[in-house]
Order: C-alpha cells, then structure tokens, then sequence
C-alpha cells in the first residue's frame, strides 16, 4: 500500500531553495547533454559567466561538479573540456544502471511521500505529453527531474549517489543518437509507466517497468555499437559541431 508518511518532500521548494551553482549546475548539465557544449568543446569560466549572467565562483563549482560526474575534464592550468562519449563504455554503464534503477523505483513505490507520489504522477502526465509532441527537450527535462525524485523518494543516499554520475552519461548519449536509432514518444511512455507504477505505490510493477525501459535503451545502444553504429556517431558528431 502507498505510505502514509509525512517525510518531507524535498523538492517542494526547490525553486527558492536553489543556489547559484545548482543554477549553473543545471544549466551547464543541459548544455552539455543536448550538445550545445559539444565533446571535445573547450571551456571558459569568465566566457561561461558572461553567457549565463552567473558569476565565475558558481560557475567554477558547477563545473568541479561535472568534472566529478565525468561530463567535463578540468586540466589545471591548463583547460576545462567536454568530455567524449562512447557506445561500448554506454553498455557498461547500462549494467550498472539496470540493478540500481530497479532499486530505486521499488524503493520509491515503497517509500515515497504523498507529496513524492504526486510529483511522480505529474512527471507520468508531463512524459505523456512529450510522447504526444516528439518533444524532445520536454523529455529530457522531465527524464532530470524523474531522476532527482527517484533518487530522493528511495531514501537510500548510496545508491542515488552513484546515480547521479550515471545519469547525465545516459541523457548524453541518448541526445546524441536517438534521432538515428531511436523512438522518442516510445522512450517517453515508458519513463511514464516506470512514475506511474511509483506513484501508485506498487514496487513490482515499478521494477517491471525499469527492466522494460532499460531493455529499450540497451537495445538502442547496442544499434549504436556495430557497422551502422558508426555512421550514427559520424552524423551525431556532425550535428554536435553545428549546434
């Protein structure tokens, strides 16, 4: 049965609570996920600062924090870049997030709050509507926040630790290829059925429907890998120096 607890949902207030480098934080992550900071783009704290109207210590912050994350390299001294991304090493990550993302979306049917559950509910509808537009940065904001609250409404700090370094890798890589090899309102309704099933507080159904997601995204990184994997990373790359 749904819980009835009164834990405190910790996104209620997160607009008001956000600081300057949560702001650049999420900004950058985004730019670097939808490929307006390519990989193998160099950056600039001060260029940064003055595009994101953010001073250059939040700034610096943001970025230590995607350094730890594996989105960017800082060389001291000498440059900060983006890093590249690579379908082989995307499967490895899958291994990974298959057993934690189960983890987190039984534990979250188990333990979410009231509040969590409607949260989880809101994001099923938003996904839904992505499905229903092709949006695709609709999708990808949604997929941050379904991540956010599955790894808050687990109540388990270790495993949404190690989640966050593997999201921002996953969002990336899909951005990158899925217009190749991939269907977005397909993706969407399946995040969708993962947040139902939480939100109604049913952790079977919640892990059934995390396996079926990340059998869809494996089976999209494995088309990215062979023969016709390599002209996808070719005209990715080409879109990615446009952007």
């Amino acid at each position: 049965m749904p819980s009835t607890s009164k834990r405190k949902a910790p996104r209620a207030d997160a607009a008001k609570a956000e600081t300057l480098t949560d702001q650049a934080y999420n900004r950058l992550e985004e730019m670097i996920v939808t490929l307006k900071l390519a990989p193998g783009a160099i950056l600039s704290e001060q260029a940064l600062s003055v595009e994101l109207g953010i001073g250059r210590t939040p700034i610096r912050e943001a970025l230590q924090r995607l350094a730890r994350e594996g989105l960017v390299l800082v060389l001291p001294r000498k440059a900060i870049l983006v890093t590249d991304t690579d379908p082989r090493k995307q499967l490895l990550v899958l291994e990974v997030r298959r057993e934690l993302e189960r983890l987190l979306a039984r534990a979250g049917a188990e333990r979410a709050s009231v509040a969590e559950r409607a949260q989880f509910q809101a994001i099923a509808d938003g996904m839904e509507a992505a499905a229903e537009a092709s949006d695709d940065i609709a999708f990808m904001r949604l997929d941050r926040e379904l991540n956010a609250l599955l790894a808050e409404a687990a109540h388990n700090e270790y495993a949404a630790r190690t989640m966050r370094f593997l999201n921002g890798h996953s969002r990336r890589f899909w951005y990158l290829h899925y217009r190749q090899a991939a269907d977005l309102p397909k993706i969407a309704r399946l995040h969708a059925d993962e947040a139902r099933a939480i939100a109604k507080g049913k952790p079977e159904r919640a892990a059934a429907a995390s396996d079926k997601l990340i059998d869809y995204v494996e089976s999209f990184t494995r088309a990215t890998v062979g023969g016709e994997g390599r002209a996808v990373r070719s005209a990715g790359r080409a879109r990615a120096a446009g952007a």
